[in-house]
């Protein structure tokens, strides 16, 4: 069982939503009114100047986002979210051993043939162990007495409170498989990729664990960050949670007493750069690291353009639910 806890030739546009709510049409400011947009426009603009993707990312597979992808709404509980997320698994019949026969990949350009691992390999993959004991959840239930043989105390607002309850730790349990595609981003666009489909019996869809042999996958390239630091104000975008037309939603990574937070988007016709400003706090505050989901609609579809992160030159890879 496993797991445990992204226009040459036009001008620059920074588009700047604000605490917009999602689905608006952010403000569209010009460089000059706020020191951070103008240092976000020079650190994005470096950042688009210097992506040279490799060949493959145009002719290859290339995938942005986790092998291990949701078919569907699976209706968590927070039970079996946890499940999901741990990677925690138990299969309940004969996983296939055989090397299936090669496959192919659906891209909106074209389509590309690569070989398969077998459906026990992809299981494999997928399970990342077992669950760990849940201190607070006894096995059946007892009964709580006062000291000196008093009445039974029942669940309740004068019961006891256990210090270390928890959510169950149960895995998901695999009760079919078979042979399919899933809708998958990659550097080419969203593709259908070969995948096994696990059905398990605590979900309403199936888990899809991509199929593709390793020898055909292609990392994304490193990044080439600027030479100069990160300007102050300014923080990383993290991941990309969702891509719906010209809407793009992505996670930055601030902390926990920022605010002010914006998110700052500089579109050209071949790169999506992003990141955010914020106003950090001057008192004392702690050291955590805050996941801020923002929202921006860009002036065009995304399409198979790469989201790059503004601090790093990154790719972006699309969020696992």
């Amino acid at each position: 069982m496993r797991r445990t806890a992204a226009l040459l030739g036009l001008p620059l546009l920074m588009i700047v939503a604000g605490c917009a709510p999602a689905g608006s049409d952010p403000a569209v400011d010009a460089p000059g009114t706020d020191p951070r947009q103008d240092a976000f426009v020079q650190r994005a603009t470096e950042v688009a100047d210097a992506w040279r993707p490799p060949p493959a990312w145009k002719s290859g597979y290339v995938p942005l986002q986790d092998p291990t992808v949701l078919v569907g709404d699976p209706r968590f509980t927070g039970e079996t979210k946890i499940a999901f997320s741990n990677g925690w698994y138990r299969d309940q019949i004969e996983l296939p051993t055989a090397k299936p026969a090669d496959s192919t990949i659906r891209f909106p350009d074209g389509t590309l043939t690569v070989p398969l691992v077998p459906a026990a390999t992809a299981y494999g993959q997928l399970d990342q162990g077992d669950p760990p004991p849940c201190d607070g959840r006894p096995k059946a239930p007892t009964e709580p007495k006062l000291p000196g043989g008093g009445p039974t105390i029942e669940p309740g607002p004068d019961g006891p409170v256990s210090s270390n309850a928890q959510t169950a730790c149960v895995p998901l349990t695999v009760t079919a498989v078979k042979l399919g595609t899933a809708p998958v981003r990659t550097s080419r666009g969203e593709a259908q990729v070969p995948a096994w489909l696990f059905t398990v019996e605590e979900l309403a869809v199936p888990v899809a664990r991509l199929a593709v042999a390793p020898q055909a996958v292609t990392a994304p390239p490193e990044p080439a960050p600027p030479a100069d630091p990160a300007p102050k104000g300014l923080v990383s975008a993290q991941d990309v949670q969702s891509v719906d037309g010209t809407e793009l939603t992505w996670r930055l990574g601030v902390g926990s007493c920022d605010t002010g937070i914006t998110p700052l988007v500089q579109e050209r016709d071949n790169v999506v750069v992003v990141g955010g400003s914020v106003i950090t706090a001057t008192g004392v505050c702690n050291a955590m690291l805050k996941l801020e989901p923002v929202t921006a609609r860009l002036k065009a579809p995304l399409g198979d353009r790469p989201v790059l992160d503004a601090l790093t030159g990154a790719p972006l890879r699309l969020a696992s639910s």
